[in-house]
């Protein structure tokens, strides 16, 4: 079979996996794709020469910029019978394979033809994990030895891999991913009975903190150690927004993740979930913010408004429900607050704190236009800021908004 069929068969469902930074708002016209990755509406039948239909996407990288990356798969059988998973052991339909040295080559000729400039590789599981992350390393030391590949390359670490397979991993990526699916040990049972929560899953991730903090990377391709994530799968067996975040700010405090991906569950044909409804999407949405607000801006759990049954309101975005409560009658001193207060503040990120902090260097900041001039954006943040010990003048629409 020739290797751009082998690749479409791939990319079925490799849009499923996300890389890269999540969209900052909810895209319009799309829809759900299985495991909940939003998609945008295609052809149903696309072309042959058509990019994606390979696995080729843009992924929005740090900054904004894009990068043009395959994401594939060495192989599309498995043995394992993840019950939400279009790659589930006994469901069927025609498998694909790569050798480590055929993927390796048939990147590389698509990196040389200007199509690609990064690689996500991931991999069913064919007898065990050891066996399969063998042949994921084996692919990349290909790339980086026999090619002298210097680009973007993101490995996955599949369930039951050694340390020391973890660690050559590292040593071959730019990013490396072991995907949770689920909140703790009782929801991954629901979804992928197989799948052992703490001794192949979280283990991996404390591994690669480790390895970071304990040992230098003087065998690492670029003398540097790779980013980590992580993957949920949200709605499928009924875990609460609380569950998820729990295990997400853990996460992001004991292993340093540079992102955990949420992924609103949407059911799969001949799968044993295929009957169970989609998920909102809008609920993934929240989750992204929530978990940037650990990230990024200080906030931790008990400051998140979360209703009775452990789940964040969708028609809400948190941050601003935190600023209603705590801002409005109490409102932050834009001259004086410090980087901590001012970055709870709804429209200031961490670029406007910087930008808001060196002006003060220059003089008082007195009007909302001054903050317009230095590109803090103001129409999120009038009801929540003092300028100079005052409210800001508004200015009222001209007309009624309905």
């Amino acid at each position: 079979m020739d290797v751009l069929t082998k690749l479409q068969d791939v990319a079925t469902h490799m849009n499923l996996e996300p890389d890269g930074e999540p969209a900052k708002q909810l895209p319009l016209a799309q829809e759900v794709a299985p495991c909940g990755q939003l998609i945008p509406k295609s052809p149903p039948n696309p072309p042959k020469n058509d990019m994606k239909s390979i696995g080729i996407s843009h992924l929005i990288m740090p900054g904004g910029k894009t990068l043009p990356a395959l994401k594939t798969m060495l192989t599309t059988a498995c043995e394992r019978d993840c019950y939400y998973c279009p790659f589930r052991a006994g469901r069927s339909y025609r498998r694909q394979t790569f050798k480590p040295d055929e993927m390796a080559k048939t990147f590389m000729d698509m990196h040389r033809a200007g199509m690609v400039k990064g690689l996500f590789l991931s991999s069913g599981i064919i007898k065990g994990g050891v066996t399969t992350q063998d042949k994921l390393i084996d692919t990349a030391e290909i790339l980086r030895k026999k090619y002298q590949y210097k680009g973007y390359l993101h490995l996955k670490v599949m369930p039951g891999a050694e340390k020391d397979q973890v660690r050559r991993s590292m040593e071959l990526a730019n990013r490396l991913s072991v995907n949770l699916e689920a909140p703790n040990d009782k929801r991954l049972a629901l979804l992928a009975p197989k799948k052992q929560f703490v001794e192949e899953l979280i283990k991996p991730l404390e591994w690669i903190e480790q390895i970071r903090k304990n040992e230098q990377p003087v065998n690492s391709w670029n003398v540097r150690w790779p980013s980590s994530v992580t993957q949920f799968v949200v709605g499928g067996v009924g875990e609460s927004d609380l569950e998820l975040l729990i295990i997400s700010e853990l996460l992001i405090k004991k292993c340093k993740l540079q992102r955990i991906y949420y992924s609103a569950f949407s059911p799969i044909r001949d799968t044993p979930m295929e009957n169970l409804p989609a998920d909102h999407p809008m609920r993934q949405h929240r989750l992204y913010q929530t978990s940037f607000l650990f990230r990024d801006y200080g906030f931790d759990m008990e400051e998140m408004p979360f209703d009775q049954n452990g789940n964040l309101p969708l028609d809400e975005d948190p941050k601003m429900a935190w600023a209603n409560t705590h801002l409005l009658e109490n409102p932050v001193e834009v001259n004086r607050a410090q980087r901590s207060q001012l970055i709870r503040v709804p429209g200031v990120g961490p670029i406007g704190v910087k930008r808001i902090l060196n002006a003060r260097r220059q003089g008082k900041i007195q009007e909302l236009s001054d903050l317009r001039k230095i590109g803090v954006p103001t129409k999120r943040l009038e009801s929540y800021v003092l300028l100079d010990g005052k409210r800001p003048l508004r200015q009222m629409p001209l007309f009624p908004v309905k």
